[in-house]
């Protein structure tokens, strides 16, 4: 939007709301992925303000972050008042980098077309003027004939009175914008919140889209990959906490996000006995083996070591005064429980871990689950 239009409402949100809007921002932390190259794409979308068409690709899953910046101009490294000044052929932008095996270039299309008006040749909403066009950069002609059939697609179905204005253009340098617009609706989540729907984004891809404006990639099970010989295998990354609070329970999502603790001896795992792995309920990290599970008597399930030691990490705890050694997986960053020195030889040590951090996953579906690395723990058994 706008400079001036920006002061406006900031000035508004101040009003409101004093100066309390940094001190209630956090910048987001980028999704834990490891991707790799092979795998990591990147794919460029304007449609508006940059401010609120991060948040819509941040929270589909397999997206590695989303920038925002400039391009489709001529000035080399604009600041963000030559592109709002209109001079520089630059509109403003998001790139985003996703892992190509678990999100497609049609479904970051499918997230794209329901966050803005694609019908307005002129802007978007009060922000009139090209900086502010919306359009499609392409830098394949694989990537333009994609983004033609779902433009043609959706100009097919008559959800919007007017064509779809849209264009694709050929992608060319982008230039990201200023530390202070990057993860903007985190960082200033009230004042954000007031601009998007004071500008009228949110009632009217609200109208148009109805019951279908959260799009779901149904392709591909989180984190579940096919591999190019036919096996699979796991991807591991921590999910937007959007994400985390739709998928969990309300228990595992205290436990694992707010390092809280289930009752001893009525959670799910504490006297499981089956053969099999525990994983992270988060990320889907390898955690711990039956193998090296024993009963501890206390009501939780209780593990001499971890399956993979670099799945696992530990911090200090003080919340109960004295401290102690809590363990934490290290993709997910999930509070898993603690680790205490009186376990059984030869390490001496018991891993005493909340169910609710955990996901069972039993011998026979290792394989199918992704996880067949580990087979070779129970062959000989």
């Amino acid at each position: 939007m706008s400079t001036r239009r920006k002061l406006v409402v900031l000035a508004v949100g101040l009003i409101v709301g004093n100066y309390i809007f940094e001190p209630f921002g956090k910048a987001r932390e980028a999704p834990l992925m490891d991707v790799p190259p092979e795998y990591l794409r990147t794919a460029t979308f304007a449609g508006g303000c940059f401010w609120c068409m991060e948040p819509p690709f941040e929270k589909l899953t397999g997206v590695v972050d989303a920038e925002s910046g400039y391009t489709g101009g001529h000035t080399k490294n604009p600041t963000y008042e030559e592109v709002c000044g209109g001079q520089t052929g630059h509109v403003e932008a998001v790139r985003v980098s996703y892992d190509s095996r678990l999100v497609t270039y049609e479904d970051l299309l499918q997230v794209f077309w329901r966050s803005f008006d694609p019908t307005d040749s002129g802007g978007q909403f009060g922000d009139r003027g090209e900086t502010y066009e919306s359009a499609v950069f392409v830098s394949s002609e694989a990537e333009r004939e994609l983004a033609r059939l779902s433009k043609q697609e959706l100009d097919n179905s008559g959800r919007f009175e007017s064509s779809i204005a849209t264009p694709i253009r050929d992608a060319t340098v982008f230039y990201p914008a200023e530390d202070y617009h990057q993860d903007y609706y985190r960082k200033n989540p009230i004042h954000y919140k007031l601009y998007r729907k004071g500008s009228g984004r949110d009632a009217f891809i609200a109208a148009a889209w109805g019951d279908d404006l959260h799009y779901k990639p149904q392709t591909k099970p989180n984190g579940l990959v096919q591999n190019a010989d036919g096996s699979r295998s796991r991807v591991y990354f921590r999910p937007s906490d959007d994400a985390l609070r739709e998928r969990l329970t309300p228990l595992q999502y205290r436990v694992t996000q707010h390092s809280g603790t289930e009752r001893a001896f009525s959670n799910e795992f504490w006297d499981n006995k089956r053969k099999g792995i525990y994983v992270d309920v988060v990320s889907g990290e390898p955690l711990f083996s039956s193998n090296d599970k024993f009963e501890s008597g206390t009501g939780w399930p209780s593990f001499s070591r971890p399956l993979v030691a670099a799945s696992v990490k530990s911090t200090t705890d003080y919340k109960m005064i004295l401290p102690r050694t809590e363990v934490r997986s290290t993709i997910g960053d999930s509070h898993l429980g603690h680790v205490f020195s009186d376990g059984p030889q030869p390490t001496g040590k018991r891993y005493c871990i909340n169910s609710a951090a955990l996901k069972f996953i039993a011998v026979e579906a290792l394989d199918s689950e992704g996880y067949g690395e580990f087979l070779s723990e129970f062959e000989l058994q």
